[in-house]
């Protein structure tokens, strides 16, 4: 079997890796393949089925979990590529946050905890935090250090090339896994969504564990790396330039800040934009799209949680034909396509 594989971000580099693990001939085209213009570059590593999932469909919140469960043997395969499985404390600052936030841990399923537990495990919290949770399950894991191992594992098979035309390609299948350059490949209503991303860096060991939080309404993460990096983010816009902005950046750094006042210490070091791939329904469209074209694009803010069971299923529909049921609910299908 000879792959081809349009898209050399987390999500076809894993299909890629996949499909090679698995005795396939694969071919990588990627314009910039030791670049970093996609999502990945730009997204935290945040691996949360629950706090990601509590506006969507139910059909998304089992996909997610069932990718969720995959990723302590994935990364392991990897090597180091950052992966924590601390959890993530949720933390609200006034009324008006907890009462929002506390929608989503119930969905959780998660007991609550005053201000004093969340800083019995994180000492470093705002002592006017009122309230938040524990999710033990969420993880994460460092998307920059999972792409360079991908690259690593497809040495020699990643081609310099900027696909506008599938036709212009031989190999015997081809995946599209593009992110918001599907679109333009297929015909499928896939979107870029800007996110605004900052990078602080600091002495290592302020924060033990992910913080998901809201402060004065305005929500944010903060993602600790061993390093001393905390990946701070992110804004959601619909628009399509690549600037960052003044107000991306205070409404990112007031939320910090007052939630981890410490944080006021560490080098701002990078501010990055970068385009989740969306769709209508904010799921990913993962299917065949023709006889001999697949797709897996459209993962909005789920890309790196659903890349192991991405490539799974891409895997198994291209050298089986067929692939778990789970996938019947994201195909291309459902916006009208085949």
């Amino acid at each position: 079997m000879r792959a081809g594989i349009v898209g050399g971000g987390i999500i076809g580099l894993a299909i890629g890796a996949e499909l090679l693990r698995r005795g396939a001939d694969v071919t990588v085209y990627d314009p910039e393949p030791a670049g970093s213009g996609g999502a990945w570059h730009v997204a935290a590593g945040m691996l949360a089925p629950g706090g990601e999932s509590v506006f969507e469909f139910p059909r998304l919140e089992q996909l997610l979990e069932a990718a969720n469960a995959l990723w302590p043997e994935f990364a392991a395969a990897l090597g180091d590529v950052g992966y924590d499985d601390a959890g993530t404390l949720g933390v609200a600052l006034t009324a008006d946050d907890v009462a929002e936030m506390a929608r989503e841990w119930k969905h959780q399923k998660l007991s609550p905890l005053t201000g004093s537990q969340l800083r019995d495990r994180e000492p470093a919290l705002s002592p006017r935090i009122r309230a938040g949770a524990y999710a033990a399950t969420e993880r994460q894991v460092d998307p920059r250090r999972v792409v360079a191992r991908l690259r690593e594992i497809l040495s020699g098979r990643i081609r310099a090339r900027l696909v506008s035309d599938l036709s212009g390609l031989d190999e015997d299948v081809v995946v599209v896994a593009a992110g918001c350059g599907t679109a333009t490949l297929t015909g499928l209503p896939i979107r870029p969504v800007k996110g605004q991303v900052l990078r602080l860096r600091g002495e290592p060991g302020l924060l033990r564990h992910v913080i998901d939080g809201a402060a004065d309404g305005r929500h944010v993460y903060l993602v600790p790396r061993a390093d001393g990096e905390v990946v701070v983010g992110a804004t959601q816009e619909e628009r399509t330039d690549r600037q960052p902005t003044a107000g991306g950046v205070h409404d990112l750094l007031r939320a910090a800040l007052d939630l981890v006042p410490g944080l006021s210490e560490h080098e701002l070091a990078e501010v990055t934009v970068g385009h989740r791939p969306g769709t209508p329904d904010n799921a990913p469209i993962i299917g065949r799209l023709t006889d001999r074209v697949v797709v897996a694009a459209g993962h909005h803010r789920n890309g790196v949680l659903l890349t192991p069971i991405t490539a799974q299923l891409v895997a198994d529909l291209v050298l089986t034909g067929s692939a778990d049921p789970i996938i019947d609910e994201f195909t291309p299908g459902r916006f009208g396509c085949a």
